[in-house]
């Protein structure tokens, strides 16, 4: 008989006081958005993150976790194409893109661009597709 044992997800990535990464890891269910955060937040050190699900915007059950929108500011970004910018999250979502997310929208800003902005991006339009549009 296999034995299951709850998922880990890292909550919280930050730089120690003796200069090591720590992770503080909580143990549970795991959301497609605290996964996102997580990865992104490991693999992108950004200095200002926003995942927001957007899922409640579309004709979808309610509680899903298949609309994103992404707002992520790393020094990473820095000297890359907007393009290059969106492969790399695509590259580090892969497996939840394939999986989980149906539609994901991305703000990747570099600090000077994120404060060109004051800080802001601007809301999702609603969604015109589905049954939504239809009523």
């Amino acid at each position: 008989m296999p034995i299951s044992a709850p998922i880990p997800h890292f909550s919280e990535v930050s730089d120690g006081a003796d200069g090591g990464l720590h992770l503080n890891v909580e143990t549970g269910n795991v959301t497609v958005q605290q996964t996102i955060e997580s990865k992104i937040r490991m693999s992108l050190s950004p200095t200002h993150i926003q995942v927001l699900n957007e899922s409640h915007m579309h004709s979808v059950p309610a509680g899903s976790e298949t609309h994103f929108k992404l707002v992520i500011v790393s020094d990473e970004f820095e000297g890359k194409p907007l393009v290059r910018r969106h492969q790399l999250v695509n590259g580090i979502l892969a497996k939840e893109l394939k999986e989980n997310i149906h539609a994901l929208s991305m703000n990747t800003l570099t600090a000077v661009e994120w404060q060109r902005r004051g800080g802001q991006t601007s809301d999702s339009p609603p969604c015109l597709g589905g049954s939504k549009a239809d009523e």
